[in-house]
């Protein structure tokens, strides 16, 4: 091969490295723009389902906030209901054979505001007989068992405790049989 013949097919070798280079910088800002895109579309999907996860939360937590809002008013009030118990028990006590005006209207007075502290969510905590739960109970003191049956379980109940929508607001005071 010539001198002449190696410099053209050099030349050629050289165009056409240009072209294919040229070429590839043209495809490079498409590519850019595509990897672009994609990097977009998914920082925008990432962001909506943070969004949607936020929004979810936000509307579960006014919920939980909406069924304990009353939380702190009604714990105040279990000792008046506590107050009601124990006058209601000493009435009877009292007047076991006669029934006054004014006990029947202390009942209804009691029923009323108990039936009002339930629809807000207010239930007791059924403990006597029951098997002793630190979920639900606070022990108070132990006893021996008046029965081989009681043993381990509430024998007597001090102080009711309560429920607020599923939610233990306040622990029954119980003795427990050993």
């Amino acid at each position: 091969m010539s001198n002449k013949e190696e410099n053209d097919v050099t030349s050629d070798t050289m165009e056409g490295e240009k072209k294919s280079a040229e070429s590839k910088s043209e495809e490079s800002p498409l590519i850019k723009l595509q990897d672009e895109l994609a990097e977009q579309k998914d920082k925008y999907i990432r962001l909506y389902s943070d969004f949607e996860n936020f929004r979810r939360r936000s509307a579960k937590e006014k919920i939980d906030f909406l069924k304990s809002a009353n939380e702190d008013l009604i714990f105040s009030l279990l000792p008046v209901l506590d107050d009601f118990d124990r006058a209601l028990i000493a009435h009877e006590k009292a007047n076991e054979a006669t029934s006054s005006a004014l006990g029947e209207g202390v009942k209804l007075i009691y029923n009323k505001f108990y039936k009002t502290l339930e629809q807000k969510g207010l239930r007791p905590i059924e403990a006597k007989g029951k098997e002793f739960s630190v979920e639900e109970h606070e022990a108070i003191t132990q006893i021996p068992a008046p029965e081989d049956s009681l043993k381990g379980k509430v024998v007597e109940e001090i102080e009711k405790g309560y429920y607020l929508n599923d939610k233990v607001i306040r622990f029954a005071k119980v003795v427990i049989g050993s």
